[in-house]
């Protein structure tokens, strides 16, 4: 059966995204790695992070309020009233394996404290002037649990908005969410500012994985072209 040209308009998105797909991998990964390497070593690039960070920290009660969003007791309940929402709707709707998303974001959310607590003492990372002596700062938890928690619920809400606006509220949403947590730890002087940077790629390769994990295993089978045979009106 022929396919509606905007049936074709629709597929060309995520179909351009999937061959992206490596890159939306590989670059935070290297991205990842070069700075974590930089802050195990003591690199240059620790010398630009600690002059940035003179720069943008001011404590203050908004920069607080902002670093609350990375909070656990903020971020994965709003992650959970999604998980439950989509949950609900996927099994009224008899969506085959209307489980399998709540279960993959539970999961990768799980995953956080277990990926970041090794990095954490691995790294051992002083904290800023504005903390009290310590170690173990590098990579941003709250960032994490920001980056995640939104992250997820994002993905697993899009498909069930019915408006390219609502979209793209979601996503700003998402976005203004993840970026207030970031910046509220830096201004806060809770974190470095690559601190933030280095949770930044781990969970844009956490989530692109997620999401593209949904893509194969939510994805509707494609009809079977029938197979050809004789006319059975004879005809030539």
């Amino acid at each position: 059966m022929p396919i509606s040209a905007n049936q074709e308009r629709a597929t060309l998105p995520g179909s351009v995204a999937l061959l992206l797909a490596p890159a939306l991998l590989l670059a935070p990964v290297l991205l990842f790695a070069l700075v974590t390497w930089q802050v195990a070593a003591d690199g240059p690039l620790v010398r630009l992070d600690e002059r940035l960070s003179r720069v943008l920290v001011n404590p203050d009660r908004f920069s607080e309020l902002l670093a609350d969003l990375g909070n656990i007791p903020v971020a994965v309940p709003v992650l959970a009233l999604a998980l439950g929402y989509v949950a609900v709707r996927g099994r009224r709707a008899g969506a085959d394996r209307w489980w399998l998303p709540v279960a993959a974001a539970a999961l990768l959310m799980a995953l956080v404290p277990a990926l970041i607590v090794p990095l954490k003492a691995l790294v051992a990372r002083p904290g800023t002037p504005a903390e009290p002596p310590g170690t173990g700062y590098y990579p941003s938890g709250h960032t994490a649990t920001a980056t995640i928690a939104y992250g997820c619920a994002t993905l697993l809400l899009f498909p069930w908005l019915r408006t390219a606006m609502a979209r793209r509220a979601l996503i700003i949403l998402c976005a203004a969410l993840v970026l207030g947590a970031s910046y509220g730890l830096v201004r806060r002087g809770y974190h470095w500012p690559l601190d933030v940077v280095g949770s930044w790629c781990l969970c844009a390769v956490l989530l692109t994985s997620l999401w593209l994990f949904l893509r194969r295993a939510t994805a509707p089978d494609r009809p079977r072209c029938p197979a050809l045979g004789p006319d059975p009106h004879g005809s030539p």
